[in-house]
């Protein structure tokens, strides 16, 4: 393979790597805003869930970015 084809390859790699932990991370955000709305003496352990999940959903992306580099 030519440098100019994997260099393609990991573009579309990391561009549909991201796709999905973006709209994961903002589906996470949206529904703790929602969850403090509706609850707000739980603000902490919502903010706490919150931050676990958008972590483990950029975990995606970085394996995405792992495979483009790779």
């Amino acid at each position: 393979m030519t440098a100019s084809t994997l260099q393609i390859g990991g573009g579309i790699v990391m561009g549909l790597g991201a796709i999905g932990p973006g709209i994961g991370v903002g589906y996470i955000g949206g529904k703790a805003v929602e969850a403090i709305g509706k609850n707000p003496q739980i603000t902490g352990r919502i903010i706490g869930i919150m931050i676990l999940a958008m972590a483990l959903t950029e975990a995606i992306a970085i394996y995405a970015l792992i495979f483009a580099l790779a």
